[in-house]
């Protein structure tokens, strides 16, 4: 019926019909949450595509008159900024996203991630059968936490400048880090993208998160917010710093919070022990 939603199963079909008997095609695969097996109604279509050829113009056309059969593309983002992934999105707002790798780029794959739909060359069994247990970046979570201070430090700048609505912009930025820190704290597997939160943190990190004060761009709320968020911070990345072998950045914070402390008379909300929550 004009105008219906395609199911996710038959547009994968469709897909795979599409590019059955296309030579340049060597193996396709669902990945992200349809590979795992945790999608959900509202989940976009994750594929990897493997041809000898890698993500050439060609190979790209053929992708594109494969979706085209799903129905008309409104969005087609062509590997762009990642030079192998393409992103599509068609009229009834199905989302489709592609990694195209040549067979030598499959090495970081695992079975556990991929589902088959293709695969002439046996690709699928060469694969290591399960991801190796997540571990934390030590230098990304190091740059993160400098960040952190650092956009907290700004504070008297947009206060002096009342530039309320970069403050809130600011406490945007916080926020992101700290929902960061959390995934980190819970290791959790298949963690796909940040449209799956819900799986990803827990209930009282849930909690934590929905007892933050709103972002509002006036100076009070706005100074309120950025202090509730470097209580909810700094005391967690601390102990996984601590946890990873990190040297904290001491003298950064101490400064940080003097020189705020001398220009809106705010103090640190937090007692910087190892052990602090």
């Amino acid at each position: 019926m004009r105008g219906q939603r395609m199911g996710h199963d038959d547009i994968i079909q469709m897909i795979k019909t599409a590019l059955a008997n296309e030579p340049r095609i060597r193996a396709l695969f669902l990945s992200g949450s349809f590979g795992t097996g945790l999608a959900d109604a509202y989940s976009d279509i994750d594929f990897i595509l493997v041809s000898d050829e890698g993500a050439t113009d060609e190979i790209a056309r053929i992708w594109q008159g494969a979706i085209a059969k799903t129905g008309e593309i409104v969005l087609w983002w062509d590997r762009t900024p990642v030079p192998v992934l393409i992103n599509a999105i068609t009229a009834d707002w199905t989302r489709t996203d592609v990694l195209i790798l040549k067979p030598s780029q499959m090495s970081a794959q695992t079975q556990d991630a991929l589902k088959p739909l293709i695969d002439h060359d046996g690709i699928y069994a060469t694969l290591p059968k399960a991801v190796s247990e997540h571990q934390p970046n030590p230098e990304k979570l190091k740059r993160q936490i400098e960040d952190f201070i650092r956009i907290l430090g700004l504070l008297h700048l947009a206060v002096g400048r009342k530039e309320y609505i970069n403050g809130v912009l600011g406490i945007f930025h916080l926020r992101n880090y700290l929902v960061e820190l959390m995934i980190e704290e819970t290791n959790a597997p298949h963690r796909g993208g940040i449209l799956h939160l819900n799986r990803l943190i827990t209930q009282p990190q849930k909690d934590v998160l929905t007892a933050l004060p709103a972002p509002v761009a006036e100076q009070a709320a706005m100074i309120e917010a950025h202090l509730a968020y470097a209580a909810a911070y700094l005391p967690r990345a601390r102990r996984m710093a601590q946890q990873l072998g990190l040297d904290w950045p001491e003298r950064f914070e101490t400064v940080t919070w003097a020189r705020l402390k001398k220009t809106l008379n705010v103090e640190r909300p937090y007692i910087p022990t190892d052990t602090a929550l």
